[in-house]
């Protein structure tokens, strides 16, 4: 090897390092665990509250927008209250919340409702769901705040 290449490879640029797994695996396994948690509380309403061939979806529903709205409440208080442990958001935002909260059931429900004859029905539903869980969210935020705001001395 000349001395210019040798140069050439004591310069050029490094590839960007890798994160090491076992930094990555506590985050893994608390998506994991809160993931498990959220999709089995979904499961069990979904058990509770069942859907009637061609009727309107009610606890995928209710689901989504009741875990909107948590989300909406959960971000304000880890962001503007809670320097929370690292860990906490991957858990409890998007294991327990990403879990409990089913948007691919609702695309699934969606067309359930079209191919089951029920097309008004499933728009209905895809429209009702896309403005009431924004609407959750955005309510539970401004809540959040206004009451955070209120009990400030």
């Amino acid at each position: 090897m000349t001395a210019p290449e040798a140069e050439s490879l004591r310069t050029r640029p490094s590839a960007p390092r890798r994160p090491d797994w076992r930094a990555q695996a506590p985050v893994v396994a608390v998506v994991a665990l809160g993931g498990a948690i959220g999709a089995t509380a979904r499961y069990a309403l979904a058990l509770w509250w069942p859907t009637q061939s061609g009727g309107f979806p009610w606890a995928t529903f209710w689901t989504n927008v009741v875990g909107c709205a948590v989300i909406g409440v959960f971000m304000v208080v880890i962001t503007d209250v809670w320097a929370a442990h690292r860990l906490v958001r991957p858990f409890f935002g998007t294991g327990v919340l990403g879990g409990f909260t089913t948007f691919s059931t609702y695309a699934v429900d969606i067309q359930r409702l079209v191919d089951s004859g029920h097309p008004r029905t499933g728009l209905a539903y895809l429209a009702a769901t896309l403005l009431a869980a924004l609407t959750a969210v955005w309510l539970a935020v401004a809540a959040c705040r206004r009451v955070l705001k209120w009990r400030q001395p």
